[in-house]
């Protein structure tokens, strides 16, 4: 698909040849079994964290083209192992986990401080964008944007990247300009959209969202662990980039941009399965998963 600046809608990229299916609508195992490789993007290990937990790793795809600012601090505090040995001390039920040093034991490395907001970006042409169809209670426009949920205003030209489950934003204070990197949160609950604008995201978990929705909830105000309570250990947090190959997590992306994303979305509004006696036509920002898979090997 190209990517110079052109946007799709569902309507244009169903014009574009796709599988015959058995039936009017396909499932979405259906759509992603008929999708091709160039469908497919690897992770950039460069862009890739690997947050190590006791029961596993949990994957970010960083979103640098959103938050430059807030991505390479980020990336500077994981090469100076700031993260390593710090605790999840968070858990908010139907809405976040978050970590980092809220008691701020632990100095920030050198030249990491406050950064200025990145809860927009100025929409530009090259910027691809795949939008939805049914609307949206927070934005004018909502759709996808390289590999990440969007919203955007045409009218102010500005895109945000969206509160979705799994999206990765910058804790900070009452000043916008608080948050550095190094304190981190993952949604885990119900999309918290009026967060929009209002926080810096900076990326996604592709793989590893159990391990992270299913920690025991923080006792104390706002899901914090109360002081007889035990946060969860952080082992390390490493750049893929910084792992060696064979120990890395071998995943790739569905192509927010492909005419195969396009009717795994269709699938979604419409549910084929016999299941759905009345499908809903319609679907949310957020409802609409971003496939990932193992990568296949090179013979």
């Amino acid at each position: 698909m190209p990517r110079n600046g052109k946007f799709f809608t569902l309507a244009a990229l169903a014009f574009l040849t796709l599988p015959a299916w058995s039936g009017t609508h396909p499932s979405m195992p259906d759509v992603l079994a008929a999708s091709a490789p160039a469908d497919w993007r690897p992770l950039d290990p460069n862009n890739t964290l690997y947050v190590e937990l006791a029961g596993g790793r949990v994957v970010i795809e960083l979103a640098p083209g959103f938050a430059p600012l807030h991505v390479a601090n980020i990336k500077a505090l994981t090469r100076a192992r700031y993260f390593d040995a710090l605790s999840i001390v968070r858990v908010q039920d139907n809405y976040v986990v978050q970590w980092g040093d809220p008691d701020n034991r632990r100095a920030l490395p050198a030249g990491i401080g406050k950064l200025a907001p990145e809860f927009d970006t100025p929409t530009v042409r090259k910027m691809p964008f795949t939008r939805l169809p049914d609307g949206d209670v927070y934005a004018p426009e909502v759709g996808f944007s390289d590999g990440f949920p969007v919203a955007r205003s045409p009218a102010l030209h500005r895109t945000w990247l969206a509160h979705c489950y799994g999206m990765v934003g910058v804790g900070r204070d009452l000043d916008v300009q608080s948050g550095s990197g190094a304190e981190l949160y993952v949604v885990i609950g119900h999309a918290p959209r009026h967060l929009d604008r209002n926080v810096a995201l900076v990326g996604r978990v592709v793989q590893g969202m159990e391990l992270l929705s299913a920690l025991p909830r923080g006792g104390a105000a706002m899901g914090f662990y109360a002081q007889s309570e035990t946060p969860i250990p952080i082992k390390s947090v490493r750049l893929a980039a910084e792992v060696a190959a064979a120990q890395r997590s071998n995943l790739e992306v569905i192509r927010t941009d492909s005419a195969t994303f396009a009717a795994l979305i269709e699938s979604r509004r419409n549910r084929p399965e016999e299941f759905f006696k009345v499908p809903a036509g319609h679907i949310e920002l957020c409802n609409v998963p971003i496939a990932v898979r193992e990568a296949s090997k090179a013979p």
